[in-house]
């Protein structure tokens, strides 16, 4: 007997679906969040901490869903994305939409529940900040979309003070400021070995409406600014020495890195070696950063 095929699609495996929150990017988040969190020194309930930073993550992968909801057509234009669940036809647009939602709401709602609504507040703001503001209006129209939507990466270290404290005061601020100011050199080293990508796609990445050259003198001046503002905290008394020193150490060589990426004159990818040695760089940056943070709130309190 012969059995006709379904046109019925089969439900999107579990795997793909971890894969639209974008697990490397919820790494960072999740890891911020809670030097955050323990960074406020507020008394907060483990079982209710762990909920805090599990909600931020969940809203962490609400925001790569949807963006990959919205995106799955410029994603199937570029190598680094055409394998991603949606353009791969892995899981279809209405689920990831459904799966982006859900998450979005679930996690909202719990972080209010579990600790207090003003990082709900905060919470939803990032969500729809990525979202909307970032993915659907920013991205695809200037070429300053990494400058202005890099505060949606920046508000986990605020997410995990405000869920712990109930409040913000002026380290959790600069905290947000750093990561701010980090994601422009971090994405463009990475946006001037894949420009081509970004080309294809007509995506307005400053490499491809501004050139090379005038991309890597903007990597040089946010690193800059990026040494002064993560040393700003030591030098307000806000945190001690371990911090302070290694946030000078780190922001030296960070500035070093982002000064080869200027003299570099290299067009080709395959050359692009100092860009791809900052953009390593730049992820263990912020981990150090962020864990000599933790352990100066804690060891000096």
């Amino acid at each position: 007997m012969i059995v006709a095929e379904s046109s019925v699609p089969l439900p999107a495996d579990w795997r793909d679906l971890f894969a639209l929150t974008k697990p490397r990017v919820m790494s960072l988040v999740v890891f911020t969040a809670l030097c955050g969190l323990l960074a406020s020194r507020a008394a907060i309930d483990p079982v209710l901490g762990f909920t805090a930073i599990l909600c931020i993550a969940l809203g962490a992968g609400a925001s790569g869903a949807l963006n990959q909801w919205y995106e799955a057509d410029l994603d199937a234009k570029m190598k680094r994305t055409a394998k991603r669940p949606l353009p791969a036809g892995r899981v279809d647009r209405q689920t990831a939409l459904h799966f982006g939602v859900g998450l979005a709401a679930f996690s909202v709602l719990m972080l209010g529940l579990a600790t207090n609504w003003l990082a709900a507040a905060i919470l939803a703001f990032s969500i729809f900040f990525y979202a909307v503001v970032y993915t659907v209006w920013l991205k695809p129209n200037t070429p300053q979309n990494i400058v202005i939507g890099g505060a949606a990466g920046a508000f986990p270290p605020l997410l995990g003070w405000a869920a712990a404290s109930g409040h913000v005061t002026t380290l959790p601020a600069l905290l947000f400021a750093i990561i701010f100011l980090w994601t422009p050199p971090h994405f463009w080293a990475l946006a001037l070995f894949v420009r081509t990508d970004y080309a294809a796609a007509g995506i307005p990445m400053l490499p491809v409406t501004a050139g090379v050259r005038a991309t890597r003198q903007q990597i040089l001046l946010y690193s800059l600014v990026l040494a002064a503002a993560a040393v700003a905290p030591w030098a307000l008394g806000l945190t001690g020495a371990i911090y302070g020193l290694t946030a000078a150490v780190l922001s030296a060589v960070f500035v070093v890195l982002a000064v080869r990426v200027w003299r570099n004159r290299a067009t080709d990818a395959a050359e692009m070696r100092p860009e791809k040695s900052l953009f390593g760089f730049s992820i263990l940056y912020l981990f150090i950063l962020f864990g000599a943070l933790v352990a100066d709130r804690l060891l000096l309190a």
